[in-house]
């Protein structure tokens, strides 16, 4: 019975369209997606890294970079408001902020008033939140005889480890009193190197000589060192929910250390854990896998490639704030008010070694924040004529917003106080600085190099720390005047003025009419470099003095500094905690960089000033304070040992999807707070992810078409042998 058959052509159309009917099927679908299909709305928040950690065991770190990940799992005492500004201390896992007991000599108690110098002893009592537990982790894990699982280790146990996953069972414990005292004492352990060992051991009494103790018992680098057995005179274990730290003399700023991973817990137990032989071997330590109480626990560590943060089980809970600045409530930063945390389940961090594949995912929805790098800030950020900022058409139309901050830093220019031209108290000195500071316009500088993302500087103080002064009553008014409430730098008549002033007309030794020749010392190489030289060269050329900058590499100019030898230099100062303290101690006379070797670089000394310095730094954010503050402002500002720079505007860009972000220079533990839309983030991923198929479908129908009279041929032979 002959069989019925198709025309050939019949079988080359089902040969075109069953390619494309599979194509698009898939249409809607993100083919370019990094992550699996089972995320697609997972509460997870993807972020990236760009350089690895290097430090994630608490008294070693000290990295901005390390504290990302170190923030979310180690919980200090206290920690940083998430919303008020300027910065303020709260309760972590302490019951509440310690106030220290000041006593004297000879131990008799001080009424909190009392002066530094009458202070011999500072105790600060920290009682601990009870019922806080550790997360799971196999240090704890117990055998039904109370015996622990893993300690010591057989040598197949330890041979099967990889990763700290192979280590199936787990366990917990409360967090007590000893687990901080614990981790004091491992600031001064000869293996660690503790970036802080050394100024604490100025104020903690006993650090030291502990340190020296474990150096001398610490003879066998294969054993476990239990600092259980060692004592420290000025750290006390009080009960099992208090222990006191005493400090020498009056310290304040102390209070801010206890916001630091430096004086989080640590647990002895897993200590001793990951101290067994062998284990250094496989990155099997706390440098590696952090033991913690916070929200979250590292569960994949690969420095490379990746880091995973998961929600910890374990975790003891916290409430969203609600309080915090006046324009939070408009930023819908409240809207959480008093809710449970943490709102997100889990963080990747992937490594993006360049910025163009880092900000490329973002746009596409792959990375819910992202910075602003040079290379694609006109893309993101556009400035207008009155020096607002604002995001792009393009950027808007995707619902990105734009988080801009403050930092709590200074870029400034020194002038060497020791030099003979700039140096001393004469009014020719003086007028001399004052007419360079004028001169330099920061604002010009901030918008041709940096984007205009900075703030011109009125002074040391940057916003965000006690002591500063908004405008208009902060405006600097020696470098500026003031119209409708805003700054506006002083012309540069009012520098020639002052250069006459200082007996330089014209740029010229009145008496000798030598021209006024002045070096800057810098160690500026690189893209831009140059650029800002000249720009730099042009501004003293307005008030005709020539300069003559000198280039050189980091270790000549650190010697420059050290000797005096220079006479201008550029610099920049970090805040390690947000106390005046830490930025007004820079031009204290007993911190001079040539007599004393200390961080006041330009050696600035003033009598007035410092006795002022020693008054404020000991006491507490008052109002007797803040005018102490304005005065010593008064004085820098008149003296002019800096060109006052500008303080750095760090941009983020966040999707829509993400909330509750506000950014923190000293807050590191703030992903506990942040808030996203799983469902929006997938929608949006797939409008902007939709595959372009017209091109790919051209080129399969030009090829089938090509090779359709080929097919047709073959089928015409094959049913020709068929009959």
């Amino acid at each position: 019975m002959p069989m019925s058959a198709s025309s050939p052509r019949s079988h080359a159309r089902s040969w075109l369209i069953l390619p494309l009917l599979a194509l698009l099927s898939a249409c809607g679908s993100e083919w370019n997606n990094p992550y699996p299909a089972a995320d697609r709305t997972a509460n997870t928040l993807y972020s990236a890294f760009t350089e690895r950690p290097k430090h994630l065991d608490p008294v070693q770190s000290y990295a901005e970079d390390e504290a990302t990940f170190l923030g979310q799992i180690y919980e200090p005492p206290l920690q940083y408001h998430y919303l008020k500004r300027p910065y303020e201390l709260i309760p972590l896992t302490a019951k509440q902020v310690p106030h220290p007991r000041y006593s004297d000599a000879a131990g008799r108690p001080l009424p909190a008033n009392a002066p530094a110098a009458q202070v011999a002893w500072s105790d600060y009592v920290i009682e601990l939140k009870p019922g806080i537990r550790f997360q799971p982790h196999p240090a704890f894990a117990q055998r039904s005889d109370g015996s622990y699982r893993y300690f010591p280790l057989d040598t197949a146990a330890l041979a099967r480890a990889r990763e700290l996953r192979d280590f199936t069972e787990t366990g917990s414990r409360e967090l007590t009193a000893e687990d901080y005292v614990y981790n004091i004492k491992r600031l001064a352990h000869p293996r660690l190197h503790s970036p802080i060992l050394g100024l604490m051991s100025e104020y903690i009494p006993g650090l030291g000589d502990l340190a020296k103790t474990l150096k001398k018992d610490d003879q066998d680098r294969n054993a476990w060192l239990d600092l259980r057995a060692y004592k420290i005179s000025g750290v006390e274990v009080l009960d099992r929910y208090r222990y006191r730290i005493r400090i020498k003399g009056k310290y304040p700023q102390f209070q801010y250390w206890l916001a630091m991973n430096f004086f989080a817990p640590m647990p002895w137990e897993a200590d001793r854990f990951h101290s067994q032989p062998g284990m250094a071997e496989k990155n099997l330590v706390l440098d590696w896998y952090p033991v913690g109480t916070g929200p979250y626990m590292l569960t994949e560590n690969n420095p490379n490639a990746r880091m995973v943060l998961e929600r910890n089980p374990n975790y003891h809970g916290e409430n969203y704030p609600c309080e915090g600045e006046p324009d939070d409530q408009v930023a819908g930063l409240l809207k959480d008010c008093g809710k449970p945390l943490p709102f997100i389940d889990k963080i990747v961090f992937t490594r993006e070694k360049e910025q163009i594949p880092y900000w490329n995912k973002f746009l596409q929805g792959y990375y819910d924040a992202s910075g602003i790098s040079s290379d694609s800030f006109d893309q993101a950020v556009q400035v207008g004529g009155g020096g607002d900022v604002t995001l792009t058409d393009d950027m808007q139309a995707q619902g990105i917003r734009l988080i801009t901050s403050v930092a709590i830093s200074d870029m400034f220019m020194g002038f060497n106080m020791l030099d003979p031209l700039f140096g001393g108290s004469s009014e020719s000195a003086r007028k001399l600085r004052q007419a360079i500071s004028i001169a330099l316009d920061q604002e010009e500088f901030i918008s041709i190099f940096t984007n205009g993302r900075g703030v011109a500087a009125q002074g040391p103080i940057p916003p965000g720390i006690f002591g500063f002064r908004p405008e208009p009553e902060g405006i600097n008014p020696l470098m500026y005047t003031t119209e409708d409430g805003k700054p506006r730098r002083r012309s540069i008549e009012e520098a020639k003025r002052l250069l006459v002033e200082a007996g330089y007309p014209n740029g010229r030794h009145a008496r000798t009419g030598e021209p006024l020749i002045i070096n800057l010392d810098t160690t500026g190489t690189g893209v831009g470099a140059k650029s800002r030289m000249d720009w730099l060269t042009k501004q003293f050329q307005k008030i005709d003095i020539q300069l003559v900058v000198r280039s050189t590499d980091w270790n000549r100019f650190q010697e420059k500094i050290r000797k005096g030898a220079s006479q201008l230099f550029y610099f920049g100062w970090n805040a390690d905690y947000p106390d005046p303290e830490n930025f007004l101690f820079l031009f204290y006379g007993s911190q001079s960089r040539v007599k004393h070797s200390g961080e006041n670089a330009s050696n600035y000394s003033n009598p007035v000033y410092d006795r002022l310095f020693e008054q404020m730094r000991a006491m507490d954010n008052t109002p007797e304070r803040q005018h102490i503050i304005d005065e010593m402002v008064a004085i820098l500002r008149h003296d002019a040992p800096w060109v006052w720079g500008f303080h750095p505007k760090d941009y983020t860009l966040g999707h829509a999807w993400l909330t509750n972000r506000k950014p923190s220079k000293v807050g590191h533990n703030t992903l506990k707070y942040q808030r996203l839309d799983a469902d929006m983030r997938a929608a949006k991923r797939a409008e902007w992810n939709r595959p372009l198929l017209w091109p790919l479908l051209l080129v399969i129908t030009i090829c089938a078409l090509a090779a359709a009279p080929a097919v047709q041929a073959w089928r015409r032979r094959e049913r020709a042998r068929a009959l």
